[in-house]
């Protein structure tokens, strides 16, 4: 054997090992009702891990900067060594838009699969819950919502998928004068 095959070997060798810890770690860290296992046809158990997903969605937002919303359940997280960590979640934080106008604001949020039975939407102050579960799949996403947002008239649809939370804004013609005593 050549100096150089047993030099490469012993390294390609460390880096497997390595390799295999590191999906070890991930493994342990993902939620069991994310991980399938099942007998294989021809023979030999086969391990199906997700969904795992992670995104982002970019818009322009009224003040005319980006506003990047990431979505998912696959979080970066820093450890106390500054390295950032996957963080899998069994629960989704769903895609989701919000769209002014004029006179409206909607709310579109992504949640496919799941029967609109299954869909809880809240509001408290200015914070709207949405809340999917219908196995497999667990969607959630908290929603900071304009201030100017008339709760009071909120619509939903769920068509294919998709949420779609419309509001008409607050008449903001109208005040009050306040005397001074």
């Amino acid at each position: 054997m050549e100096p150089f095959d047993w030099y490469s070997r012993f390294f390609e060798e460390i880096f497997r090992r390595r390799r295999e810890r590191e999906f070890e770690e991930i493994e342990r860290r993902i939620p069991k009702d994310l991980i399938r296992e099942y007998n294989a046809p021809e023979g030999g158990k086969v391990r199906k891990v997700g969904p795992i997903v992670f995104g982002y969605s970019m818009t322009i937002g009224p003040d005319g900067k980006p506003k990047v919303r990431e979505f998912g359940n696959l979080k970066s997280t820093r450890g106390l060594s500054g390295f950032t960590r996957p963080e899998i979640s069994s629960e989704t934080e769903a895609l989701m838009d919000v769209i002014t106008t004029d006179k409206e604001i909607k709310v579109v949020v992504e949640m496919p699969g799941i029967t609109k039975d299954k869909i809880t939407i809240n509001i408290q102050g200015n914070i709207l819950k949405v809340k999917g579960e219908d196995p497999p799949r667990r969607y959630h996403r908290t929603i900071e919502i304009p201030i100017d947002t008339d709760i009071e008239t909120a619509k939903s649809t769920y068509n294919n998928g998709i949420l779609e939370i419309t509001f008409k804004k607050r008449d903001q013609t109208t005040g009050k004068t306040i005397k001074v005593e």
